[in-house]
C-alpha cells in the first residue's frame, strides 16, 4: 500500500461526511435545532472535554467504560471526551443556570466519541441532537418531549415512524413489593430484557406468572395496557402502570396516527432512567433514531431534580430520511456583475461562479453538477439529457 493510501486510512468505527453527506446531515441538524426552538428550548453548546469526573456524574456513568480519556497538561488532572450530552445539560442546570425559571428547557446537538461501537451502531463519532426539559414530574413532560421528538423527525423528512414506550424500574418495583431477593429479582429482570421465555418458565409463585405476563405484554400499545391493566401488582408498580396508561391515553388524543408500543421490561440503555422511558424508530431503519426518558438530575447531592428529554442520532437518522430537499445549484459564467449572485442566493440558489471564461458555458455548468445557468438576464433550467 502506498505512504499516500495509508495516510487516507481512518480508524475503525471513523469516517469523512463528504460533499452530499455533509450538505444533508447538517441541514438535518438546523431542522431540528429550529423545531426546538420553536418550542421554547434554548441551544447551548458544552465543551467537547471535560474533566473526567463531571463527564461520570449521573447519565454519564452508563458510558464510563466507553469513555476516551486524556491528560490535561495544564491541570494535571484526567480528562474525558464526551460520549453522550445529556450528562453536559445536566450539569449546567445544576450549575450556571440553577436560578433559572423551571421547568428549564434546553436543547443541543454536537458530537460524541466512543471507544466503541455496537452491532446497530459501529460508528464510534457520530452526531448527537435532543432536548431536556428539566424540573417538572408532570405526565404533560413526557407528552411534550415525545411529540416533540416526533415532530421534529417528521420536519426533517423521516416517514413511518413509531414510539416504544418502556418502564425500565417496573421489575424492581414488583421485587421489591414483593419482597423478592436480589438474586431473583436480577434473574427475572434479565430474562425479561432479554424475551428470555425459557428463563421465566420455571419461576414459581406471584414473581412468575407476573414476569410471564409482563413479557406476553410486550407489543402494540392496545395490547401491553390491557394486560398490565389487569396484573395485580405492589403500590409502586401499579403506579408507574397507571401513568403509562394515562401517557399513552394522552398522546393518541393529540396525534391518533402515532404508532405507539410498549416492552414493559426492557431496561438495557435507561439504566439511570426512573419513569417512563422511550426510543424512536422508522421502519426499515436499522437501529433507534433516538431515546429518551425520565431521570434525576443532581441525585449525587441529595434528592435532585427530575428532567424528562431524549437524544437522536444523527447516523440513524441520515439512514432515515427519505424525502430529501432538492438543491437549487446555479452556473453564473465569469463577468456576471456580482450583485446578481446575493439577489439569487436570497431566492434560495446555490451560485458556482465561473473563474473563466468557457467556449461551452452549459457544458460547464453541467461538469460542476448544476440544474440551471443564468443565461440571456434570466435563470434557464439545464436539461439533464
Amino acid at each position: 500500500m502506498s505512504e499516500q493510501n495509508e495516510t487516507a486510512l481512518l480508524p475503525e468505527g471513523l469516517h469523512d461526511s463528504l460533499v452530499g453527506e455533509a450538505n444533508k446531515e447538517t441541514k438535518a441538524v438546523e431542522k431540528l435545532l429550529k423545531a426546538f426552538s420553536a418550542h421554547g428550548f434554548d441551544l447551548i453548546l458544552p465543551p467537547l472535554v471535560e474533566f473526567e469526573e463531571s463527564l461520570l456524574l449521573g447519565p454519564g456513568k452508563a458510558h464510563s467504560r466507553n469513555m476516551f480519556r486524556v491528560l490535561d497538561p495544564v491541570s494535571q488532572r484526567m480528562m474525558g471526551v464526551r460520549t453522550d450530552m445529556t450528562g453536559q445539560v445536566a450539569r449546567i442546570s445544576q450549575s450556571r443556570l440553577s436560578n433559572a425559571p423551571r421547568p428549564l428547557r434546553l436543547g443541543y446537538a454536537g458530537d460524541v466519541l466512543r471507544i466503541k461501537g455496537t452491532q446497530l451502531r459501529p460508528e464510534r463519532q457520530f452526531k448527537q441532537a435532543g432536548v431536556e426539559l428539566i424540573g417538572s414530574n408532570s405526565t404533560e413532560a413526557y407528552v411534550e418531549i415525545i411529540l416533540l421528538a416526533y415532530e421534529a423527525l417528521s420536519d426533517v423528512g423521516v416517514d413511518n415512524l413509531s414510539v416504544d414506550l418502556a418502564l425500565p424500574q417496573l421489575v424492581p418495583a414488583i421485587t421489591s413489593g414483593l419482597g423478592i431477593d436480589a438474586d431473583l429479582s436480577n434473574q427475572v429482570r434479565d430474562a425479561l430484557d432479554a424475551k428470555d421465555i425459557g428463563a421465566l418458565a420455571n419461576i414459581e409463585g406471584d414473581i412468575g406468572e407476573i414476569s410471564r405476563a409482563i413479557l406476553n405484554a410486550a407489543g402494540p400499545a392496545e395490547k401491553s395496557l390491557g394486560i398490565l391493566s389487569n396484573l395485580s401488582l405492589p403500590e409502586e408498580a401499579s403506579a408507574l402502570c397507571d401513568e403509562l396508561i394515562k401517557l399513552v391515553g394522552k398522546l393518541l388524543d393529540i396525534a391518533p396516527d402515532l404508532t405507539i408500543t410498549i416492552d414493559p421490561g426492557e431496561y438495557t440503555g435507561f439504566e439511570y432512567q426512573t419513569g417512563i422511558s422511550f426510543s424512536i424508530f422508522a421502519g426499515g431503519v436499522r437501529g433507534e433514531l433516538g431515546r429518551g426518558g425520565r431521570y434525576v438530575v443532581n441525585a449525587e447531592h441529595g434528592e435532585g431534580e427530575l428532567a424528562t428529554g431524549f437524544s437522536l442520532y444523527l447516523d440513524s437518522l441520515m439512514r432515515a430520511i427519505i424525502v430529501e430537499e432538492q438543491e437549487r445549484k446555479i452556473f453564473i459564467p465569469n463577468g456576471t456583475e456580482r450583485t446578481l449572485l446575493s439577489d439569487l442566493q436570497k431566492d434560495g440558489y446555490r451560485t458556482i461562479l465561473g473563474l473563466e471564461d468557457v467556449k461551452d458555458e452549459i457544458s460547464e455548468a453541467k461538469r460542476m453538477k448544476c440544474g440551471f445557468i443564468w443565461q440571456n438576464n434570466k435563470i434557464n433550467e439545464i436539461s439533464k439529457g
